[in-house]
């Protein structure tokens, strides 16, 4: 099992950045694709970026594809996402989680998410 923790968040101005961590316990780590994911106040859970378990393929969710980066380090058996350019609209609690069956684009796919960190950005 690979049990999440992130960290990270924070409030930032809009047109800012912010770098998130998800530190994940479990031998399994590097096994695994792992996403990220968040939910905004009063909204469904959404898929924000996902990367393959040796970092050789990332994928994006349309509203942060060229702002957002995935990476990986499994000899830290830690996952970073890059948020640059921030906006508003990218307010939200965000999640990191390993990946099981099931399109990599649904928030669905992924389980065991970790307890959060808040990002708040600032107009």
């Amino acid at each position: 099992q690979v049990q999440p923790v992130e960290s990270g968040g924070g409030l930032v101005q809009a047109g800012g950045s912010l770098r998130l961590s998800c530190a994940a316990s479990g031998r399994t780590f590097s096994s695994y694709t792992m996403g990220w994911l968040r939910q905004a106040p009063g909204k469904e859970r959404e898929f924000v970026a996902a990367i393959t378990s040796y970092g050789d393929s990332t994928y994006y969710a349309d509203s942060v594809k060229g702002r957002f980066t995935i990476s990986r380090d499994n000899a830290k058996n830690t996952v970073y996402l890059k948020m640059n350019i921030l906006k508003p609209e990218d307010t939200a609690v965000y999640y990191c989680a390993p990946k099981g069956g099931g399109s990599y684009y649904r928030h669905s796919s992924y389980r065991n998410w970790g307890q959060g960190t808040q990002v708040t950005v600032s107009s």
